[in-house]
């Protein structure tokens, strides 16, 4: 069934997530009920030329065992095989979103300036918006300048919560502002 993408939905502790896989890689982990969810599906739909269809598959099995074991506590990584759909800058984005380490946080400034450009701060901001693996990518790692939660898709108190889950189980402590 890799004709379609294939999802399913995943009630986390914060929130349901909606969980995509195209030719058994993850294409879509994003909260359910988001803003930009009817951009996000159209985007990967319109990409890939394939609609959603509910069912089952291998990928989508171990997304959710690694993101239960992520909201207990036990994983602080993910080795899922992933599919970014989107332009080259956003690619780089998340890519570089996935290199912030566990329980700490990145500014949009800093994520620019990581990317070369400090000047991308809008763009990057986009591009972290247009993340459709949520939790696998983690955007929930950026805060604005002042280290305020700024912006989120499932919400600044799941972003808050997450941060929290993330900092109490790294021993960096709790301290999200």
């Amino acid at each position: 069934m890799d004709t379609q993408i294939i999802i399913q939905y995943y009630k986390s502790p914060l929130g349901e997530l909606i969980l995509g896989a195209y030719n058994n890689t993850l294409c879509l982990c994003d909260w359910r009920y988001r803003k930009m969810r009817k951009q996000i599906d159209a985007r990967l739909q319109n990409y890939l030329k394939k609609k959603y269809v509910v069912g089952k598959a291998t990928v989508l099995e171990e997304t959710i065992e690694q993101l239960t074991a992520y909201f207990n506590g036990t994983r602080k990584e993910f080795d899922i095989p992933t599919y970014f759909i989107g332009s080259d800058f956003q690619k780089q984005v998340w890519e570089a979103l996935v290199q912030i380490p566990y329980g700490e946080t990145r500014s949009y400034l800093e994520l620019s300036d990581f990317l070369g450009n400090k000047k991308a701060i809008r763009a990057v901001a986009a591009a972290n918006g247009a993340n459709a693996l949520s939790v696998i990518v983690p955007c929930h790692r950026i805060v604005g300048s002042d280290g305020k939660l700024v912006g989120y898709a499932g919400g600044l108190e799941t972003k808050r919560k997450l941060l929290d889950l993330e900092k109490m189980h790294s021993g960096l402590g709790v301290q999200t502002r």
